[in-house]
């Protein structure tokens, strides 16, 4: 746990549309609690202008419309606090949501499509080829990476390693989630972890490693990345055990030693998320993964992803 006693004070406010709060579960994150009218003004609206999900997928000037209905809704401060504590290395992260006035799914993809094109602009995901990605987590699964295997922990990681692009930020939402126990999001703030220093001065810190991704990513291409790469004077990393590729046992034992240290460190979090909530986060500076479930033949549990990188301000 963080111990930034004062952190919580910085971006903490409380306008006519909504209100920043200390997170209950760590002083990296905030809480934003949107005004219940805020919500249903805001789902109202989108259902007034016939917007779907279809209407967004293959409309992108939509997605700036419907970040720009919330937006006249909270007021333009609204999109420079979003900015502000994502980029802020104090912090970099939020959680936010609808807050019971809806369970429909599409309405979720809606709202957080409205987040996502106020903080920046989300990458093409070419695991569904949409700007976004929706996947169950269930008893069985046949998949070639960690992301749907529920009974096992999926290690700490940064998103956007296999892929030549800037992935700046990360948004995970719980769409869906019955007979779940476990499977607790991770979390990792980058200077919270106790052995940052050993391994972001390590020889191989700066080593470029390859990155490949698995046949169900869709991403065929390999490319070569540094573990620990510096923004704004202060260490960053881009790191994934499961896709990148040693070329000596040496360069394997930096790797696993890492991986093990983050997954052990003391400073983790693992962050209760209620279905219709979402947490976004810095991807430069935080880690995240998953825990294991509790083993149940009925687990059903649907996320959504977006990431992307930052607007150019």
């Amino acid at each position: 746990m963080s111990t930034l006693k004062n952190q919580e004070k910085k971006f903490i406010r409380k306008t006519a549309g909504y209100e920043v709060k200390a997170h209950p579960q760590s002083d990296r994150l905030y809480h934003i609690e949107l005004d219940p009218q805020v919500i249903k003004t805001f789902l109202a609206r989108v259902k007034e202008e016939n917007v779907s999900v279809q209407h967004l997928e293959y409309t992108p000037y939509a997605r700036r419309i419907v970040a720009d209905y919330l937006l006249q809704l909270t007021g333009e401060d609204f999109q420079e606090v979003l900015r502000a504590i994502v980029h802020d290395r104090e912090t970099g992260g939020f959680t936010i949501g609808l807050q019971g006035e809806t369970i429909d799914t599409d309405e979720y993809v809606i709202f957080s499509t409205a987040l996502t094109h106020i903080v920046g602009t989300p990458n093409f995901d070419s695991m569904t080829g949409k700007y976004y990605a929706r996947f169950t987590v269930a008893h069985t699964d046949n998949s070639d990476s960690y992301l749907r295997q529920a009974y096992r922990l999926f290690t700490m990681h940064t998103d956007g390693t296999f892929v030549d692009e800037p992935t700046d930020w990360l948004l995970m939402m719980k769409m869906k989630e019955e007979n779940a126990k476990g499977g607790e999001s991770r979390l990792l703030h980058l200077d919270d972890w106790k052995e940052l220093e050993k391994f972001s001065k390590h020889p191989l810190a700066t080593h470029k490693f390859t990155y490949k991704a698995p046949s169900s990513k869709n991403v065929g291409q390999e490319v070569q990345r540094a573990t620990f790469f510096n923004d704004n004077n202060k260490p960053c990393i881009c790191y994934i055990d499961q896709f990148v590729y040693p070329d000596t046992i040496d360069e394997a034992k930096y790797l696993k030693e890492l991986s093990d240290s983050m997954e052990s460190d003391e400073s983790v979090i693992e962050l209760k998320l209620p279905v219709g909530d979402l947490v976004m986060l810095n991807n430069l500076f935080w880690l995240h993964g998953r825990a294991a479930f509790e083993v149940n033949p009925e687990l059903n549990r649907e996320l959504l992803r977006q990431r992307g990188r930052f607007a150019e301000i």
